[in-house]
């Protein structure tokens, strides 16, 4: 039996909720849960309200959906500086 084809919608971040879900709401008006993708967990990106998303969801569940992507800010504008210090030191 062939898996099914994941959807795929942008929409905006609207608010946090507990257990790193959020609540979103899709370019044609819908609002759903999504969760963060494993991807994005282990790559440590994070996801604010405001932020525009890619959601991946199933044809059978609508209402529930997972972040995929995070789009960059077009606000930020330049390179930022390294980062130097912190409170760990290598050996």
């Amino acid at each position: 039996m062939a898996k099914e084809e994941l959807m795929q919608f942008d929409g905006l971040v609207l608010e946090i909720l507990p257990d790193a879900r959020y609540r979103v709401q899709l370019d044609q008006g819908h609002e759903i849960v999504a969760y963060t993708a494993g991807k994005m967990k282990k790559n440590r990106i994070k996801t604010l309200a405001g932020d525009r998303v890619t959601v991946e969801m199933s044809p059978y569940d609508l209402e529930k959906g997972r972040l995929v992507f995070r789009h960059k800010d077009e606000r930020a504008s330049g390179p930022r500086p390294p980062f130097r210090g912190g409170q760990f030191r290598r050996r």
